[in-house]
């Protein structure tokens, strides 16, 4: 029979690790150990496990969902386990590679309840394993490590490059990207940081790379954001498609073709190897530092794998961290462990010295920054749809503490204030509640959820908001009439759901439910929760004002929409407070 591969030194030193470090042995990994030990012996080590046999007893099928880009090298390494008749077991490896964009195999695992029709999946980022981990109802998936990586930088066509002094000038990431930006120099286009870890990843650091230069209120990361959602894409592989061709005049004037994009090292070398000197790319690598794209090697819903799909898969991961394996991959354009000089694959993905390519990738951003960054975006691209409700019970004539002013003046002036951070694009409505307000019902619809721009007789539908949020008085002996009025608002809420929008419900109130024939809380949490759909989601963003709430209370209603609750003592903080929660909403929502 032909030739097996040997693993190398045993499942303890099988995983890569690739700039940025891996994070080390998983669950998974563990699990494999264990595995293995309870086999027995060193014989256990030394036979079919390590696939050091004569023959095939048999064979193990094994799915893997991979990123685009890197499902050509992992059909590579399938095809050579297959060639060289590696085992696992005694088993034959059957692996068939099937690609697809990580985010839409995220939006699966975290929607779908039954098991997934793959074993493995290898996204381009962990950002996008963090993404499925956040529902509890996802499929679970286990990251057992990292194989390869592909920092971020800017590719530019030659002439745009050359402008811009490549390669001997080097920028940072907002020097960069201000420049490209100011006055149309080139254009620029992105990946939409909803659906790409490289248009995500790079915005984060644009962001964050802002902030440290004195933008602390994030005036010219949303700034960037405006003027790259211009030009952005559906996906990476849209991007790549909107660049250039050549260097002739009629594509230089095609507007519709990009000069520069935000681009990983490895899609700028597989562009470059496929147009020729013609069409290549030049790449800029920011001097303080490029994200990196991690491509983490994940176990889909372990618990129901075989012991032979377990480890089979593990034993193909060590493949990819053999020197055949990093072979493999550096002929593919990806960084690995064994890439400590990089200057082959960054030639040819258009990088040369003194372009700082093989500096360390920068600091991995941290959670909460990826989150208000995909927030920020949220908001600053995508126009929203919120229907405001506001309690006007008897208690919101209380003056407020070293204010002077009712929590109802104090409240209507930061509600206009928030109000006045909105664009025509967006849809707002308002609502007033109070116990038996409009007859039997706690509520009363002051102005339908509409576009703000809209125009109707001699005014806007902001005009119409403006005068509503003015006119807002408390009820003399009126009671808090929470639980029946945020069922209400959710219905409409999500019965008016407008697709390709932020869709959320913000409600204000100063005090727990009074109403003692409204629905009860349970009651209202379990509706509330038959109501939400993650296909659509509809986030309840609740608002506390004062000491006579709940903070527990409205924790709990927002949290089973997915939403959030917040506590205030002073109602002028409710401006900030509800761009924040639509920030980080926005972002659990993409």
């Amino acid at each position: 029979m032909g030739r097996h591969s040997s693993m190398p030194d045993g499942y303890g030193s099988a995983t890569a690790d690739p700039r940025p470090r891996s994070r080390g042995r998983t669950v998974a990994i563990a699990t494999a150990l264990v595995l293995v030990v309870a086999a027995g012996t060193a014989l256990a080590i030394r036979s079919d496990l390590l696939g050091i046999g004569d023959s095939c007893d048999g064979s193990v099928s094994l799915g893997i969902m991979a990123s685009p880009d890197v499902a050509p090298a992992l059909r590579d390494a399938a095809d050579r386990a297959h060639e060289q008749q590696v085992t696992s077991d005694g088993n034959c490896l059957d692996i068939t590679v099937t690609a697809s964009d990580s985010y839409k195999v995220a939006e699966t695992l975290r929607r779908r309840g039954d098991r997934a029709d793959f074993q493995v999946w290898v996204p381009d980022s962990s950002l996008w394993i963090k993404r499925v981990t956040q529902n509890s109802k996802a499929v679970p998936v286990t990251a057992a490590g990292n194989f390869a990586s592909s920092p971020i930088g800017v590719g530019m066509v030659p002439s745009a490059a050359k402008s811009f002094g490549w390669p001997d000038k080097t920028y940072s990431w907002t020097e960069l990207t201000g420049a490209a930006m100011e006055g149309d120099t080139v254009r620029l286009g992105a990946a939409d940081p909803a659906r790409s870890a490289t248009g995500l990843l790079a915005l984060t650091k644009l962001s964050a790379a802002a902030q440290k230069s004195g933008d602390g209120d994030g005036t010219e990361a949303a700034a960037m954001a405006k003027v790259l959602s211009q030009r952005t894409s559906d996906n990476d592989g849209q991007l790549m498609d909107t660049v250039a061709r050549d260097s002739s005049g009629t594509e230089a004037g095609n507007p519709r073709r990009n000069e520069a994009l935000i681009v990983s090292e490895q899609a700028a070398f597989t562009h470059n190897a496929e147009v020729g000197d013609a069409g290549a790319l030049d790449l800029f690598y920011p001097k303080d530092g490029s994200p990196a794209l991690d491509y983490p090697f994940s176990l889909v819903d372990e618990s129901a794998l075989t012991t032979d799909e377990s480890r089979a898969a593990l034993r193909f991961m060590t493949l990819l961290s053999a020197p055949d394996g990093r072979s493999i991959m550096e002929r593919h354009g990806f960084r690995t462990e064994d890439t400590s000089s990089p200057e082959t694959v960054a030639a040819q993905a258009g990088g040369r010295s003194p372009q700082p390519y093989a500096e360390p990738s920068a600091d991995p951003a941290t959670d909460e920054q990826v989150e208000q960054t995909l927030g920020m975006w949220t908001i600053t691209v995508q126009s929203a749809r919120l229907t405001t409700v506001v309690d006007a019970s008897g208690s919101m004539g209380n003056v407020v503490p070293n204010r002077g002013q009712s929590r109802m003046e104090v409240t209507k002036a930061s509600m206009l204030a928030a109000l006045r951070t909105f664009t025509p694009e967006d849809e707002i409505g308002l609502w007033e509640f109070s116990t038996h307000l409009d007859g039997n019902r706690d509520y009363k619809r002051l102005v339908p959820t509409e576009r703000l721009g809209d125009r109707k007789g001699a005014g806007t539908q902001l005009d119409r908001l403006n005068a509503a949020f003015s006119s807002l008085q408390p009820v003399p002996d009126g009671a808090t009439g929470l639980y029946d009025t945020t069922l209400a608002a959710y219905q409409e809420a999500t019965s008016g759901y407008k697709n390709g929008k932020f869709n959320a419900l913000v409600v204000v109130t100063d005090g727990k439910n009074e109403d003692p024939g409204s629905i009860s809380r349970s009651n209202l949490i379990s509706r509330l929760e038959e109501l939400s759909d993650p296909e659509h989601p509809v986030p309840l963003i609740a608002i506390a004002v004062g000491p006579d709430t709940d903070k527990d209370e409205i924790e709990q209603i927002a949290a089973a929409t997915g939403g959030s609750g917040h506590l205030v003592n002073d109602p002028a903080d409710i401006q900030e407070v509800i761009l924040n929660a639509i920030i980080k909403a926005g972002a659990r929502t993409n």
